[in-house]
């Protein structure tokens, strides 16, 4: 017979592949049947950190830090530039424009159309409202062609009054 070492390193091979084998899977099957015990200790500690590092971090995201007292001046600030505009807005209303219009009705004009002057002359602010207050007064055939003078100090009731007589 001849020496073959291949075959001879293949046997070789496929004999610790066995012996691998079987050392492996009866060590595993021992190994996972027998309780693990490990034990952790942790320990955390806590670190406070300082009021300075605290601000830094948080205008450093965007933040804006201050003070109850700063942020108590602020809103006495903002509430007193509110009033001032209040009052400036109440005085311009003192101001308020007053308009004046002659209002010339003709022979086939109802309610509605004097309503509709009335809406482009800034007396009214509805034409429709102002309709219905005519009906509601019962008045609306009481409309005489002419010219009649009304303005925006009157109320609904005089304009009604000055031009449905």
């Amino acid at each position: 017979m001849r020496f073959n070492p291949l075959a001879s390193f293949a046997a070789g091979i496929l004999l610790a592949t066995a012996i691998s084998s079987a050392a492996y899977f009866s060590v595993k099957s021992e190994a996972s049947k027998a309780p693990v015990k490990t034990t952790e200790k942790e320990t955390v500690t806590s670190v406070q950190p300082s009021e300075a590092e605290m601000i830094a971090d948080l205008e450093s995201s965007g933040y804006i830090v201050q003070t109850v007292e700063e942020y108590d001046k602020k809103v006495k600030e903002a509430k007193a530039k509110e009033e001032k505009a209040t009052e400036d807005k109440d005085k311009e209303k003192d101001k308020e424009v007053v308009y004046r219009v002659v209002i010339n009705v003709t022979d086939g004009m109802t309610s509605i159309d004097v309503g509709k002057m009335l809406v482009k002359a800034k007396i009214v602010d509805d034409a429709f409202k102002f309709s219905k207050a005519v009906e509601k007064k019962k008045v609306e055939n009481k409309l005489r062609p002419g010219s009649y003078e009304v303005d925006s100090d009157m109320s609904q009731d005089d304009v009604i009054a000055a031009i449905f007589k």
